[in-house]
């Protein structure tokens, strides 16, 4: 699955045009690279996302096309944070 489209369908980001426009500003890594749009996740992997001075990991466990609001959350699991 592309990332912005996992970032979107997670709701990690909340729409699929800023998850592309947070790739192309290298805000977003897999597995400590920086990801494109068009860059494929796999589950188990590792994705930072930068916004301003905080920091998110999340590992992917699940990919899914389509998830209700209440299953996004079971997509990931956050493993640190940074403020």
């Amino acid at each position: 699955m592309r990332i912005d489209k996992f970032l979107k369908n997670s709701r990690l980001i909340k729409r699929r045009t800023i998850a592309k426009e947070a790739c192309e500003q290298a805000r977003i890594f897999i597995n400590g690279k920086p990801a494109k749009p068009g860059s494929d996740v796999k589950v188990g992997d590792v994705i930072r996302i930068q916004f301003g001075n905080s920091e998110i990991n999340a590992r992917v466990l699940v990919l899914s096309e389509h998830t209700s609001k209440e299953l996004a959350e079971t997509m990931y699991e956050i493993i640190g944070e940074q403020e």
